[in-house]
């Protein structure tokens, strides 16, 4: 009789483990849903501050056409884009074109001391600082949840019920490299 309990407490035990791996895989998975939820309610926010800085930069460089369409194109890719994968290439597009269009209006000093464009820019750069941090989150959320779908034993649960790894939200190439000053 003793062994007959002895068997049901292991297994019960067994259950009692595997519930917990398995709550605590689905409780990091909503995290890491969550965290990018995060990054693209900012990266919205940057989307829809394009326009009205496109249209105050219009006003003062007419001749950089070539700029203000490629934050227009950008734009049209961020909000096109459905997938996390689609949303970080469109994301690092719109930080490159973005910087194009900063570095352009070094030409117009108005432009520069327009109140508008300072709100603007400084809404940008609070904007650009939130999704750096949504990105950080995102990534230790992955990083915990990639950590558990690999090592044993909640590998073993992870891929009992389909749990499979994420993909972090990488910075592209251009922002890797280190700034060249010079003076």
């Amino acid at each position: 009789m003793a062994t007959y309990w002895t068997i049901i407490a292991i297994i019960a035990a067994i259950v009692l483990y595997i519930i917990i791996m398995y709550n605590g895989l689905i409780r990091l998975r909503n995290e890491v849903k969550n965290s990018f939820a995060n990054i693209d309610v900012q990266l919205k926010r940057r989307t829809d501050l394009i326009p009205n800085l496109i249209n105050t930069v219009k006003g003062y460089a007419k001749h950089e056409k070539e700029v203000l369409t490629a934050v227009t194109e950008a734009r049209k890719l961020s909000m096109d884009a459905n997938t996390i994968e689609q949303k970080q290439k469109a994301a690092n597009v719109m930080s490159d074109t973005l910087k194009s269009l900063f570095a352009v209006s070094e030409n117009y000093p108005d432009l520069k001391a327009s109140a508008n464009f300072i709100q603007l820019q400084e809404e940008l750069t609070g904007t650009e600082n939130k999704i750096g941090y949504s990105r950080n989150n995102y990534n230790d959320m992955v990083l915990l949840l990639n950590s558990k779908v690999e090592s044993f034993p909640s590998n073993i649960i992870a891929n009992m019920f389909g749990f499979r790894q994420e993909k972090s939200f990488e910075i592209n190439e251009a922002e890797r490299k280190n700034v060249k000053v010079e003076f």
